[in-house]
């Protein structure tokens, strides 16, 4: 993936979401280098690693309230 465009392929899952912790399994083994490699990114460019970690759980977690909220909304 280049992080800098934001292109690049990341496989489907393999499990359903009904098989929930597989299913969450696959997708943190999914992201996991892309975020390592966000991270590096980051770090190069004079960032604290820590505090990007910390920033991205924020947006993270901001991002999933708005998406209850939108559901609860419609």
């Amino acid at each position: 993936m280049d992080l800098t465009t934001g292109t690049g392929a990341i496989p489907a899952p393999t499990h359903l979401p009904s098989e929930f912790l597989a299913y969450e399994a696959e997708c943190r083994k999914t992201l996991k280098p892309l975020l390592t490699g966000l991270l590096d990114t980051a770090e190069s460019a004079g960032w604290n690693r820590r505090t990007a970690a910390s920033a991205l759980m924020f947006l993270a977690a901001q991002h999933v309230t708005a998406a209850l909220e939108a559901a609860k909304a419609g």
